[in-house]
């Protein structure tokens, strides 16, 4: 899978695409990330990239003629890639729109900056998609976020593949407690039953914590997942101890 980024700070990726799981999947071959530096794209001698918005207002608006050109060239070197737009007005992203994106061969991110961008670049994109709500200096850090979800969902990229099914969110609801050595640490117990030995109420056990978990925290999320009888009745029990 390739994505390819389109930014006015290229300089920006090249640690983070180093580091970590992203940085051996690049390393391997399984990942593939170029960088698109928008300003090579501008045709004045001044390599502007930004101007003033029409009928007034505060800060700068991202010029559309740059951005169109280096969606081009980057089209041109293969298939064509699903182009996003990071955007506070997107859709949120999520585990399931990073399930989805995958699917893709190729997937162009362009980040946002200063006001925003020309409107006119919704003809020219497929989605807009918001990491949170909340105000960034610009669309940098939620690239990295997209191709860091996506990415580990790629085969070969995790070490285990059975990781990434049980982490959060991976079937609605938030992970369950993780213990590890020591049992005991200043008076503070490992729970006796991650201790026994018996799978079969461990799995029990984990399910019912991520239940309790995503109750507490997002209730939001529990109306979005499929819910045994079983799940259904551990809610009934937390509603009644709350």
């Amino acid at each position: 899978m390739r994505f390819d980024i389109l930014t006015l700070f290229p300089g920006f990726f090249d640690s983070p695409l180093r580091q970590s799981i992203i940085g051996k999947a690049i390393e391997k071959g399984i990942l593939e990330v170029k960088t698109h530096n928008i300003r090579d794209y501008a045709q004045d001698k001044h390599k502007t990239t930004d101007d003033y918005p029409y009928g007034g207002g505060h800060g700068m608006v991202m010029k559309i003629e740059p951005l169109v050109r280096a969606l081009e060239a980057v089209a041109a070197e293969g298939p064509r890639p699903k182009v996003i737009l990071t955007s506070p007005q997107g859709v949120p992203f999520n585990h399931a729109l990073a399930t989805e994106l995958i699917a893709e061969e190729r997937v162009a991110i362009i980040c946002g900056r200063y006001e925003g961008v020309d409107e006119r670049i919704k003809e020219f994109i497929d989605i807009e998609v918001s990491v949170g709500d909340y105000i960034l200096t610009g669309g940098e850090i939620p690239a990295l976020i997209i191709m860091d979800s996506v990415g580990r969902l790629i085969p070969g990229v995790l070490g285990e593949p059975v990781s990434k099914e049980r982490d959060s969110f991976s079937d609605g609801l938030l992970e369950y407690p993780q213990y590890t050595r020591p049992e005991e640490w200043r008076g503070l117990r490992v729970p006796d039953i991650l201790l026994s030995g018996n799978h079969g109420e461990i799995e029990k056990w984990r399910r019912r914590q991520s239940i309790e978990r995503t109750c507490l925290r997002r209730p939001d999320l529990i109306q979005k997942t499929q819910l045994s009888p079983d799940d259904r009745k551990i809610i009934e029990e937390i509603k009644v101890r709350t």
